[in-house]
């Protein structure tokens, strides 16, 4: 897959609320996912599909109830891209919260290798 092809397949499955399924399929199994801050919930560094999804499926039990997501179109360089994702969520004992990041994907061998945050 292209840079382009990761790209658009990325937004298609988030914005449909499928993060899981595009770690799963696009994602390289050594690839790292950088926060915007480290947290006591959650590192600044996560290396490794398995702690990446383990990442995923310990911030789902932290919410309460999804309101919405939205994925920006991205903006695509050679072997790079970002998006920006908003999501409105109810999360447990800290009531509904609105947050955009900025994502910034890098991408090797048909095959995205880096995550990155911007709050």
């Amino acid at each position: 897959m292209t840079t382009t092809d990761i790209a658009n397949r990325l937004v298609e499955l988030c914005s449909k609320g499928e993060i899981e399924t595009a770690q799963k399929e696009l994602f390289s199994n050594d690839a790292v996912s950088i926060e915007a801050n480290a947290s006591p919930a959650f590192e600044k560094e996560t290396i490794g599909m398995d702690a990446i999804l383990e990442k995923g499926r310990k911030w789902n039990s932290m919410v309460e109830e999804y309101h919405g997501m939205q994925v920006s179109p991205p903006l695509i360089g050679e072997g790079s891209f970002a998006v920006t994702m908003s999501m409105s969520v109810t999360m447990k004992e800290r009531g509904k919260m609105d947050m955009t990041e900025l994502c910034v994907y890098n991408v090797k061998d048909g095959k995205i290798v880096s995550e990155q945050f911007f709050m």
